[in-house]
């Protein structure tokens, strides 16, 4: 337990010293709000840009560090030591947590005290689809890096993927906004459930199926991470 204490908070720190992470997973998503802040509706938009936060974590910056790592041969030196490769993995889950965490608290204070937005109206739900888009967003992230060679690579890949998901999902900017051919496509893109599962539950109105949508994904990515990630 220690170890992992140990870890997360290394990685934490990590996370915090990239000023790129730092920037789209703190800043940018309250940059934009404020971008709307003469929106009427902008509690539409605050449900999606937590999803963004947690795509920027999760889709676009994990797979890189943890290609990375592989590629540098840490978690082959890793797996001689007590600490296992596991503890590194769950660690970055933590700090990535961590700071999807302070991005959201820095959103929604935007949101709620300087735009005067309503608070959630299901809090609990809210928490929980937060909790499942963010493990959903690092599924993603494992098997890109399970697919990379190359850290490189896996920065590419989760750029490639994240951009188009965050504006077809809603994330970027609310799915009504978006064409509708594009928008059908974007019905069937694992991150649209997420800002669903956000979106209702910040409006009061949570459903089963986003959820339960989202954990039949967190599944099926942990499984395919599992079956084609090599530790070195």
């Amino acid at each position: 337990m220690r170890a992992f204490a140990h870890l997360s908070a290394s990685e934490l720190r990590l996370l915090s010293r990239d000023p790129a992470t730092l920037f789209f997973m703190v800043a940018f998503p309250a940059m934009l709000l404020l971008l709307n802040g003469s929106n009427d509706h902008l509690e539409v938009f605050v449900p999606g840009y937590l999803a963004m936060v947690l795509a920027i974590g999760g889709i676009s910056t994990l797979p890189g560090v943890m290609a990375g790592y592989r590629e540098r041969k840490v978690l082959r030196r890793l797996a001689t030591t007590p600490v296992s490769p596991f503890v590194l993995l769950t660690a970055q889950i933590a700090a990535q947590l961590a700071m999807a965490l302070a991005g959201a608290a820095v959103l929604v204070g935007v949101a709620v005290i300087g735009f005067g937005v309503a608070p959630p109206a299901h809090p609990a739900a809210l928490a929980l689809a937060f909790l499942l888009c963010a493990l959903m967003c690092y599924a993603i992230g494992f098997v890109l890096a399970a697919l990379a060679p190359r850290a490189r690579t896996a920065d590419m890949m989760g750029l490639l993927v994240m951009f188009p998901m965050i504006f077809l999902a809603g994330a970027a900017i609310p799915r009504e906004g978006v064409p509708g051919e594009l928008r059908e496509i974007g019905a069937y893109l694992p991150l649209t459930q997420g800002v669903t599962a956000l979106r209702e539950s910040w409006l009061g109105q949570p459903t089963p199926m986003p959820f339960l949508l989202v954990s039949a994904i967190i599944v099926l990515g942990t499984a395919i991470a599992v079956a084609l990630f090599r530790w070195e």
